[in-house]
């Protein structure tokens, strides 16, 4: 992740040194691990919240989801018996026909 940032930002390896050695300058090396784990601790707050949120969001959507795959299954269901009806129908039709077919060959002998 640190790479990507390096290279959005288009630094090389003296650039990172001299903003290294400017930050040691400013804050002083005693301060240096107390800023490093504030900023450790503020990015694991961050981390968290996003997980939570994340989270929360499964648990909204869940309801919803189970409510949609209840009618899905119940769209699904209706389908097939509307299949069936139609597949018995030209069933039926099929044999009418060749009801028909067979009359009119009788007729025709």
């Amino acid at each position: 992740m640190l790479n990507s940032v390096f290279l959005f930002l288009n630094l090389g390896g003296g650039e990172i040194f001299i903003v290294i050695l400017m930050i040691v300058m400013f804050f002083g090396s005693d301060k240096l691990p107390g800023i490093a784990k504030g900023l450790g601790k503020g990015l694991r707050e961050i981390n968290d919240a996003k997980n939570q949120i994340q989270a929360e969001i499964s648990k909204g959507t869940e309801g919803f989801k189970e409510e949609l795959q209840k009618h899905t299954s119940e769209i699904q269901a209706e389908i097939t018996k509307a299949g069936e009806g139609m597949k018995k129908q030209l069933e039926d039709a099929g044999s009418m026909v060749k009801e028909e077919g067979k009359a009119i060959e009788d007729t025709m002998k």
